[in-house]
């Protein structure tokens, strides 16, 4: 039984070094070694921005004003606000900017994020398509940042840079800000190793010709880049295409928006597990596997090292000094969960609070996948602010 716990022990710890430390060390060594790198030339196709809402009444004003800043000739750029059945005064919103080359289509009858995204496409003209939410400010050059890599024909997509902003200084904030860096260090090198394996779904530009719609439940802005590499293409990250959003700012909401993606992830990477095959997909495959399926089964890992070592805890100093160190840091976890619920600041505990978050996310994102719960609605759930003084202060 010692053996077993032994056993165990380290395997569990091998496989959580080797997804936080070891695939980011293995992507960014391959991009060292034969780094992918994009042609790019000044091109000016027609572009149209799809910015999928569903009632944002209280933030589409700003999108729109702050879309129309785009810096882009306007007889090759559109936008089109696609209204999943809003409610509200969205739609009316909308069309008060008619005069401005904005238009609406809406898709009646609630259907969700992906299908309104299908069907808005159809309705598009732009030769390049530029998908948005609601929520998100841009920087006025995205455009021009982003569409000289499509003058190279094996990319198909281009994903911009979010930076997250966390006006109210909270630990959720911290958490998913920290969280998001690590998250960018892995797409810069993912980009030049190989090809992203999902996009920022605030910002990101694909040739209209090379869409395909997605079944409804899809997390579309992840699926996209697979999409691309069944068709031979890449995509690509451009870093000095920036888009502005707040992270949210408590725990529960946090944990909705993440259980919804991570099961929305696991449905797509079981409907295309044919792409985990590295003789198919090549290095595409590994971090398909790495990025996600193994990120994803952290609790399970976490699960397992925690009971070894407890069962080890009286064998040697090492395992008791790590089982205090395991049992700490879910302590302060729970305490900064306390403490954000009393509206106490707690930054320096962060970090604890939102791995913990994230890992009990998968957990339930994995259950509501075996239990074949789907998501194809969504709900706006973050707090609306200013978001135009947001990005007025972070620019």
């Amino acid at each position: 039984m010692i053996l077993a716990a032994q056993i165990l022990f380290w395997s569990s710890l091998a496989a959580l070094f080797y997804t936080y430390v070891g695939y980011p060390l293995l992507v960014y060594l391959v991009r060292l070694i034969r780094p992918l790198k994009v042609k790019r030339e000044k091109i000016e196709p027609t572009v149209t921005v799809i910015i999928t809402a569903y009632n944002e009444e209280k933030d589409i004003r700003a999108k729109l004003e702050n879309t129309l800043q785009i810096d882009y000739p306007k007889d090759k750029f559109d936008i089109l606000v696609a209204s999943d059945g809003s409610t509200d005064r969205t739609d009316e919103i909308v069309k008060e900017f008619a005069g401005q080359g904005v238009k609406l289509f809406r898709q009646e009858g609630r259907v969700g994020k992906t299908t309104t995204q299908n069907n808005a496409v159809a309705h598009a003209n732009g030769e390049i398509i530029l998908f948005s939410d609601a929520t998100t400010m841009y920087e006025p050059n995205v455009l021009f940042e982003m569409l000289p890599s499509f003058a190279d024909e094996t990319v198909g997509c281009v994903a911009g840079k979010l930076i997250y902003v966390d006006a109210g200084e909270t630990s959720i904030g911290k958490g998913a800000k920290s969280y998001w860096n690590y998250e960018t260090f892995l797409k810069e090198n993912e980009s030049l190793a190989c090809s992203l394996i999902g996009a920022s779904g605030c910002l990101y530009a694909i040739r209209r010709e090379t869409y395909q719609p997605m079944y409804p439940e899809a997390c579309s802005d992840f699926l996209i880049a697979t999409v691309m590499y069944k068709q031979g293409l890449r995509t690509v990250y451009e870093p000095n295409a920036v888009c502005i959003e707040e992270t949210n700012n408590q725990s529960n909401k946090e944990m909705q928006m993440r259980v919804r993606i991570i099961s929305q992830t696991i449905t797509d990477l079981w409907r295309n597990r044919k792409m985990m095959n590295p003789f198919r997909s090549g290095f595409y495959a590994v971090e398909l596997f790495s990025h996600k399926l193994l990120r994803y089964s952290v609790p399970f890992f976490l699960i397992l090292f925690f009971i070894s070592n407890a069962f080890l805890i009286l064998s040697s100093e090492i395992f008791q000094i790590l089982f205090l160190f395991h049992t700490g840091f879910y302590a302060m976890a729970f305490f900064a969960w306390i403490s954000e619920r009393n509206g106490i600041k707690l930054g320096i505990l962060a970090i604890p609070l939102y791995f913990t978050l994230a890992n009990l996310a998968s957990l339930i994102g994995f259950y509501k996948f075996l239990i074949g719960e789907r998501y194809a609605r969504w709900e706006p759930i973050r707090e609306s602010d200013e978001k135009s003084k947001v990005f007025q202060q972070t620019t």
